[in-house]
């Protein structure tokens, strides 16, 4: 479904990306660890199409976002969910109009169609009876909630988490995971989370990316992660 191929990405000789491959099937989860501004968020926009490598590829169901214009690039990230760090909801727009949001822009559905179907996704993210207030009134674990319907509401294949509990607390940050867990046993689509939140992600994920230098240092299952004897890989579990 995706693959990664020698990704290269510097920003003013500063290398973040270096040489960076895996690949991960249909309906897989995968997280992806590694320390602050170690270049987790600037992979994510490559998988998004948002950037460009300076070298590499990014393959997404056998086509290459470098190669793609247009008509076709905006077809591949129609098929695209992204949830991004702070929720990125609009500010004068009720919940309700933010997730109705992508269906107005980017469907034919009537009205009618279009508020069946958000309430339904506020309803799956406990978010019933919350569709009139504004994203000012709500506290951050709902906007989190009603970014994710938004992300969601066009049931993508491929969903993209940037940092999906950054500013929540505890609870609420295992309520975010259990939620996009949810989801992805009711439609099924491959997933990347980048995430700080170690090891309890582990429980929700099919393998663990580990970027640290620019270079990825780990591909592994949760279970075989936890097993290393890697001194950068034990150092930054904390054991």
């Amino acid at each position: 479904m995706i693959q990664v191929e020698d990704l290269h990405k510097s920003f003013d000789g500063h290398v973040v990306l270096d040489g960076i491959s895996f690949e991960i099937g249909k309906g897989q989860v995968v997280a992806l660890i590694g320390g602050s501004g170690g270049g987790k968020s600037v992979l994510l926009k490559h998988l998004a199409g948002l950037m460009k490598p300076d070298k590499g590829r990014v393959i997404i169901d056998g086509a290459d976002l470098k190669t793609l214009r247009g008509g076709q690039l905006r077809a591949l990230r129609d098929r695209l969910g992204f949830l991004f760090q702070g929720g990125a909801l609009f500010d004068s727009l009720t919940v309700y109009e933010n997730v109705a949001f992508p269906l107005r822009e980017k469907t034919k559905m009537k009205e009618r169609e279009i508020r069946e179907k958000v309430l339904k996704e506020l309803e799956l993210v406990g978010l019933k009876g919350a569709e009139d207030k504004y994203p000012s009134q709500i506290s951050g674990g709902m906007v989190k909630r009603a970014a994710l319907a938004r992300a969601l509401v066009r049931d993508p294949e491929i969903m993209l988490f940037d940092e999906p509990t950054t500013g929540l607390d505890p609870v609420i940050g295992q309520a975010i995971l259990e939620l996009i867990d949810a989801c992805h046993k009711r439609i099924s689509f491959t997933g990347i989370v980048v995430t700080h939140e170690i090891p309890r992600i582990f429980s929700y994920v099919d393998r663990v990316l580990m970027i640290y230098e620019g270079k990825l240092r780990v591909n592994a299952t949760p279970q075989e992660l936890m097993r290393s004897e890697d001194p950068v890989v034990k150092s930054f579990l904390g054991y």
